[in-house]
């Protein structure tokens, strides 16, 4: 809850208002009673109609009032809700843009979907429920109890009798409701994965007719959230039928001892109709104080869930001082002496295990003992079959996860003596699974940095792209749908190449990037690198040998390791596994072109 707290606080001064207000408004409805009480018992016995008229319009201005500040107060109380869940989903939103790979893993994008919807609204509604009926429950129930106690101390006796029963319900329930709300929100995240898996993979399912199939899944998923739900839902509804139960046997107590007191003249008529209002008071009190638990109780497990998020934004990698241990070797630069871009030094790493969306202890190892060295200007091409490693490299190289054995070192210091933005801010990346964005293609190839016209027009002449934006009525106003839906799979990765050459980049990193371009695209594409990036360091990462066979250095992985690192010749000599892969897509002899 203290993350719910922590929000409120930057609006304590209209939670305040909102509260003093709710509190002026509630004090009134207090008063109401009160009137209708003096008036019964003292004013028309009189028998003057003036007094009766006054006081009766006093009570219409009374209750007129109540309800203007009541009104008032549940406005400012909803306006605060939505401020603090604005900023709540702001910082939650930024925290997630700022998780490492492995933080990521661990909480899952389903589950990080969920907690910036559902359980902000949960924490949303608690939010305005405090506010409106927080004061108003605690000021009934008290105010009640003690003007009641005022006007006669025995029927105020029985009410009191039954509030400890009921407020010890609602605590029990509140307390055993937490972890189970909980559970419905693990559940809520289980369906979203399903949800969005099938939403995404729409054109997988249908080509291979597994609709029943997938239907089932979605149902074991829907029907597991159901079931948690529905007990859920009980164990949480046992306090409202309690508390009536014992509020209506203290009403009936009330009228069975307030009528006998009647009739022995221990007290007036009007007191027992004002204990009655007293009493349905306390009932509206204590049912506002359950309906404030039971939301607390959703809350409070939603606030835990996001807070799990927000806390990560403290538990960053740290940024290591660029001192002798963590900079490039004299060594390690080579017989000219020059300052070498991209250096992998014995580098090892392995990914947790996730059983069931949640990080296991195990580990399985991705890439180990991976070393290379790759200057300015040079083009490293990274071939092997899939999940050998390939992939780890790039994450390994951009900090999305950090090594476990080994270094890793840009421009002459190792990776992780950068702040990530400095680190990243020089390369370029376009990844296997990238994303069009819903938005025009000028604002998917410039993607918000600072990209002239000409430059972007150049960077979709040299991806091969510029011909079909031209083509197009709006030319780079053209409104790509959600993930491309209107591009081809071709266009899609012009456009993504395109945004990488935009901002000219000092490293390119290219994984699979060209995999749906024919081969003479794709050799138009690599010429145009060549030729009007001189200067940018490319790493490509391909299944296809043409698309790396003219780099300067190729490095061949299997099973996380290296094979072999060389040249196109001198591989066909030395790497067997490199002269089988050339074979098998050229169908040449690997010995002519060696």
């Amino acid at each position: 809850m203290k993350w719910i707290l922590r929000y409120m606080g930057r609006y304590r001064l209209r939670v305040a208002l909102c509260m003093t207000v709710k509190f002026f408004g509630t004090i009134g409805e207090l008063v109401l009673p009160f009137l209708l009480e003096y008036i019964i018992d003292d004013v028309v016995p009189g028998g003057k109609s003036g007094p009766v008229v006054f006081f009766g319009l006093l009570m219409i201005l009374t209750a007129v009032l109540v309800r203007t500040l009541n009104i008032a107060a549940n406005r400012r109380a909803t306006a605060v809700a939505r401020d603090c869940i604005r900023d709540l989903r702001h910082d939650l939103f930024a925290t997630t843009t700022r998780l490492t790979g492995s933080q990521f893993d661990y909480v899952t994008l389903p589950s990080l979907i969920s907690r910036m919807t559902s359980d902000t609204y949960n924490v949303q509604n608690f939010i305005g429920m405090i506010q409106r009926m927080g004061v108003r429950a605690c000021i009934l129930l008290l105010g009640s109890i003690m003007v009641s106690s005022l006007m006669d101390p025995f029927l105020a006796l029985v009410l009191l009798c039954m509030v400890p029963v009921m407020a010890g319900i609602i605590l029990f329930i509140s307390f055993k409701g937490i972890p189970m709300y909980r559970a419905v929100q693990d559940k809520v995240d289980a369906i979203t994965r399903v949800l969005r898996e099938n939403i995404t993979g729409i054109r997988v399912v249908k080509a291979l007719s597994r609709e029943p199939y997938e239907t089932e899944r979605y149902a074991r998923a829907n029907d597991d959230l159901t079931t948690t739900d529905l007990r859920t839902g009980i164990t949480m509804a046992i306090p409202n039928p309690v508390m009536n139960l014992c509020l209506n046997i203290g009403l009936t107590l009330v009228i069975i001892f307030g009528a006998r007191r009647v009739n022995a003249g221990l007290m007036a008529p009007g007191v027992i109709l004002a204990f009655l209002t007293y009493f349905n008071m306390i009932l509206q009190a204590i049912m506002g104080m359950n309906r404030i638990f039971i939301q607390s109780t959703k809350a409070a497990a939603s606030a835990n869930r996001i807070g799990e998020v927000l806390v990560l934004a403290d538990e960053q990698p740290p940024v290591l001082p660029a001192d002798e241990e963590h900079t490039l070797p004299e060594s390690m630069r080579g017989a000219d002496g020059r300052m070498p871009l991209v250096v992998f030094d014995n580098v090892s790493f392995s990914y947790p295990v996730l059983n069931n969306a949640k990080v296991d202890d195990t580990r399985e190892n991705a890439i180990s003992g991976i070393s290379f060295t790759l200057r300015r200007g040079e083009r490293l091409g990274i071939i092997g079959a899939t999940g050998c490693g390939k992939t780890t490299l790039l994450n390994l190289l951009m900090r999305f996860y950090d090594t476990e054995d080994g270094q890793i070192f840009y421009d002459g210091r190792d990776v992780r003596t950068y702040a990530p933005e400095d680190l990243r801010r020089p390369m370029s990346v376009v990844f296997q699974n990238d994303t069009i964005f819903a938005d025009t293609l000028e604002a998917n190839i410039k993607f918000g940095r600072e990209v002239t016209d000409d430059e972007m027009c150049q960077a979709a002449e040299d991806a091969n792209i510029a011909q079909m934006i031209e083509s197009q009525a709006e030319r780079y106003a053209y409104a790509a749908t959600k993930a491309g839906a209107n591009l081809s799979g071709g266009e899609k990765q012009r456009i993504l190449i395109s945004r990488a050459l935009a901002g000219h980049p000092d490293l390119l990193l290219l994984d699979d990037a060209s995999s749906a371009l024919d081969y003479k695209t794709d050799a138009a594409l690599r010429r145009a690198i060549r030729e009007h990036y001189p200067d940018t360091t490319t790493i490509t990462i391909a299944q296809r040998i043409s698309s790396v066979m003219s780099m300067d250095r190729i490095l061949v992985m299997e099973n996380g390791a290296m094979l072999g690192y060389g040249t196109h010749e001198e591989l066909l000599a030395t790497c067997e596994v490199y002269r089988d892969i050339y074979i098998s897509q050229t169908g040449g002899e690997a010995h002519a072109t060696a």
